[in-house]
C-alpha cells in the first residue's frame, strides 16, 4: 500500500500534529499570558521551564504507564489531562505566580510521554516497508508544525490572552480523538517481543544518535543572530539561517522518504561532524549556508533511522517508555547545546556536537552492518 493512500497512517499523523501543537504553541502564549497579566515576560519563561522540566521528569514514568494499561486507552487518558491542564491554566490567567507554576505542572506531567505513545502506534499503524518513509514525511510535518505553532499564538491573541490557551485545550482534545481505535494488524519491525528489556548498552549508541541531533540542532536554532553578526551582517539576516536549515531539513526529509529505505546512520552522522566543524570555523556566509545546508539535511535521515532501529530493539512492552527515553534524552541535547550558545564562544559552541556525533558514529562501526542499515520483516 502506497503511504499517500494509508488512511490508517493519515489518521495517525492527524492526531499526532494536534497533540505536538500545544507544545510549539507554549513558549509565546506563556509569555503574552503573563505579560499581560503581570507586565512582565519574565514569568513566561518560568512557566516553560517548569513546563519542560515536568515533561522531561515524568516522560518515562509515565511511558511506562502507557505500556501497562495500552497506549490506545492511555494517550487518550492523558491527552484529556492534558487539556485540562491547559484550560485550569487558562482560567487562573491573573492569579499568583506559585499557583501558575503549579498549574502548568499539570499538563506537563501528562504529556510528556505524548510523543512516545503516538510513536508507539505508528509501529502497528504501517508495515515494516513503509515505516522509514512514513517517519520521513512525519519529520516534514513537524516542520510545519513548528512554525505554525508561534504564528497561530500571535494570531489567536488579537482575540483574547487566554485564546491560545483555550486552542491548545481544543487542540488536545481533537488529538484524543484521532487516536487510533485499534491496533492493525501488519509485518513488524523485528523487536524483542514481549521480553524484559536489554541493557542500557544495547541502546545507547541511538540515543546518543538522538542527543546528537539535539545538541547540533540547538547550536544553530538558538544563534542565529549571532552567527550572521559574526560574518557583519544586520540582524535582519539571522532569520536566513533558520530559513536555510527549515528548507534542508524538509528537502533531506523528502529525498529520504522518496528512497524509502533505512540507510546507514553513520553516513548522516558524518555530515553533522562536516557541518558542525564548516559552521565552527567560519568560512564566512558561504561556509555557513553550506554547513547549516549540510546539518538540516541529515537531520531527518538520521532521526528516521534512529526511530527504526530503536523499534528493532524495543521490546514491544516496553515501546512506549523507550521512545519517550529517546525523545527525552534529544530534548536534553537541546537545553544543554542552547546552554553551550550562551556561556561559551560561538566558535566552541557546535564542537560539542561533532564531538557527539564522532561518538554516536564510533559505537555504531562496532555494530554488524545488517543491524545499522537494514531492517528485517516478520510475518
Amino acid at each position: 500500500m502506497s503511504l499517500f493512500t494509508h488512511r490508517a497512517y493519515w489518521r495517525w499523523s492527524a492526531g499526532v500534529q494536534f497533540a505536538r501543537l500545544p507544545a510549539t504553541m507554549a513558549p509565546l502564549a506563556f509569555t503574552l499570558l503573563t505579560t499581560a497579566t503581570t507586565g512582565s515576560y519574565r514569568l513566561g519563561g518560568v512557566l516553560m521551564s517548569a513546563y519542560v522540566a515536568a515533561e522531561m521528569a515524568c516522560a518515562v514514568p509515565v511511558g511506562r504507564l502507557l505500556d501497562r494499561v495500552g497506549p490506545v486507552r492511555g494517550l487518550t487518558a492523558l491527552l484529556l489531562l492534558t487539556a485540562a491542564g491547559f484550560a485550569a491554566l487558562a482560567m487562573a490567567a491573573g492569579a499568583s505566580a506559585p499557583v501558575l507554576v503549579a498549574l502548568v505542572l499539570l499538563p506537563g506531567i501528562s504529556a510528556g510521554a505524548l510523543s512516545g505513545g503516538f510513536r508507539t502506534l505508528l509501529a502497528d499503524t504501517v508495515d515494516d516497508a513503509l515505516l522509514p518513509r512514513a517517519i520521513s514525511v512525519d519529520a516534514m510535518l513537524l516542520e510545519g508544525v513548528l512554525i505554525g505553532g508561534p504564528a497561530l499564538v500571535a494570531l489567536l491573541d488579537l482575540a483574547g490572552t487566554v485564546v491560545p490557551l483555550v486552542a491548545m485545550a481544543a487542540a488536545c482534545v481533537v488529538a484524543a480523538m484521532l487516536v487510533p481505535r485499534r491496533a492493525a494488524a501488519h509485518d513488524r519491525v523485528d523487536s524483542a517481543g514481549d521480553v524484559p528489556p536489554a541493557r542500557l548498552g544495547t541502546y545507547l549508541p541511538w540515543l546518543c544518535c538522538a542527543f546528537t541531533v539535539g545538541l547540533l540542532l540547538s547550536t544553530i536554532e538558538v544563534a542565529p543572530l549571532p552567527l550572521v553578526q559574526r560574518l557583519g551582517a544586520p540582524e535582519a539576516a539571522a532569520p536566513v539561517v533558520i530559513a536555510v536549515l527549515s528548507g534542508a531539513s524538509i528537502a533531506g526529509s523528502a529525498l529520504y522518504a522518496w528512497r524509502g529505505k533505512t540507510g546507514d546512520p553513520r553516513l548522516f552522522l558524518g555530515g553533522f561532524v562536516v557541518g558542525g566543524l564548516a559552521l565552527a570555523a567560519d568560512f564566512g556566509w558561504p561556509g555557513l549556508v553550506a554547513s547549516v545546508a549540510v546539518i538540516g539535511g541529515c537531520t531527518g535521515p538520521l532521526v528516521a533511522a534512529t526511530s527504526v532501529n530503536l523499534q528493532r530493539l524495543l521490546p514491544k512492552n516496553r515501546r512506549s517508555a523507550g521512545f519517550s527515553l529517546s525523545f527525552t534524552v534529544q530534548a536534553a541535547g537541546f537545553g544543554l547545546g542552547s546552554l553551550a550558545v550562551g556561556v561559551l564562544p560561538l566558535w566552541l559552541a557546535p564542537l560539542f556536537g561533532v564531538f557527539a556525533a564522532a561518538i554516536a558514529g564510533a559505537m555504531l562501526v562496532r555494530k554488524p552492518a545488517r543491524a545499522i542499515g537494514t531492517v528485517s520483516v516478520t510475518s
